[in-house]
């Protein structure tokens, strides 16, 4: 694989950071109870919904973090030395999607407000499957050997 044109911490803290938004995401579903996942050594804290939830917040600003090293890296230095590359873009939009559909996401479970129900299952809906999305194109990218999101001009 070709080295990236941008530094390697950003690629890795941005891998760690969805792995780790995965995880939670799934165990504050009830699949931690569900498969026995806390019945295995060590793995108990998985069907406590409250701490999990906590760890999605905190691993989210850890993404939002390295969203915005991009983004300002993008605008001040990158933008005329780097192309997204086609995968890259669809990436980088869907990433940006499931920013904002976190974000309505943490709006909703604000204490005091009410969303209709309707609006409460599409936020739901439109943050899975842009997450599940986002695991198929990046599975893409890493098969076809173009899993850099920008390449040199």
């Amino acid at each position: 694989m070709k080295a990236r044109p941008y530094p390697a911490w950003i690629s890795r803290l941005f891998i760690f950071s969805v792995a780790m938004l995965a995880a939670t995401g799934m165990m504050q579903m009830p699949l931690a109870h569900r498969y026995f996942i806390t019945e295995i050594p060590g793995m108990a804290w998985t069907g406590d919904f409250f701490l999990v939830h906590r760890l999605h917040y905190i691993f989210a600003a850890l993404l939002l973090f390295v969203v915005g090293v991009a983004a300002v890296n993008w605008l001040l230095e990158w933008r005329g030395k780097l192309a997204l590359t086609p995968l890259g873009a669809v990436r980088a939009a869907m990433v940006g999607g499931l920013v904002v559909s976190g974000g309505l996401r943490v709006y909703r479970n604000l204490p005091g407000v009410t969303l209709d129900p309707l609006v409460v299952v599409s936020i739901e809906w439109v943050h899975l499957v842009l997450f599940m999305t986002l695991g198929a194109v990046a599975l893409l990218a890493l098969f076809r050997r173009v899993s850099a999101y920008a390449v040199r001009r």
